[in-house]
């Protein structure tokens, strides 16, 4: 299980601290901010690492619980969101979403289908092919699980008010866009 990104020294406590980061101004410009402003973005730098880790926390913690990978998790969320809105899901729509191959895909459907995870059903409009359903077994406890801890997110998005949803989307939309490694000459070969 990953640490929690906040430590006890110095080093570990100034991560998300420009000044620390960046102490010769190479990468951040911040001339005209006040040091109040620098401090409080590096709070909340710190803030997301924390979420981060939490979140990754989580989510070993839910693999390990569901004795499912990474992947197998994406797919029954997948699955299950799919039940809810009634939509039958094929193994190629599943291969889409988690952007695997066929050969994969059927790796990854045995393997839960074997853990009575899912069922596959002969498709009723077609039947050369298969519908992908998860059981109802593994719903009811990925929901009373992994799906309560996180659905406490939206208590914290509820409290906010909507102009202050509107600030925290954009910011989020910002910095999707600023981290993106599209035209990143040294990411393309990744």
């Amino acid at each position: 299980m990953s640490a929690p990104e906040s430590g006890t020294d110095a080093v570990s406590e100034n991560l998300y601290e420009v000044d620390a980061v960046d102490p010769l101004h190479r990468l951040v410009d911040r001339s005209g901010m006040s040091a109040d402003d620098i401090e409080q973005i590096g709070r909340l730098m710190r803030g997301i690492a924390d979420l981060r880790a939490a979140e990754q926390r989580l989510t070993e913690a839910s693999q390990k619980y569901m004795k499912l990978s990474q992947q197998d998790m994406r797919a029954i969320q997948y699955l299950i969101v799919a039940s809810n809105h009634g939509t039958m899901v094929t193994p190629g729509m599943l291969a889409a979403h988690l952007q695997i191959s066929a050969a994969s895909t059927t790796k990854l459907l045995n393997r839960l289908e074997d853990g009575a995870h899912i069922t596959r059903e002969v498709h009723p409009a077609d039947r050369r092919a298969f519908v992908v359903r998860v059981t109802p077994g593994t719903m009811e406890s990925a929901m009373d699980t992994v799906g309560r801890q996180h659905a406490k997110r939206f208590d914290s998005a509820a409290r906010l008010t909507a102009e202050q949803r509107d600030i925290v989307i954009d910011f989020f939309r910002d910095m999707t866009e600023q981290l993106s490694l599209d035209d990143v000459a040294w990411a393309e070969d990744i």
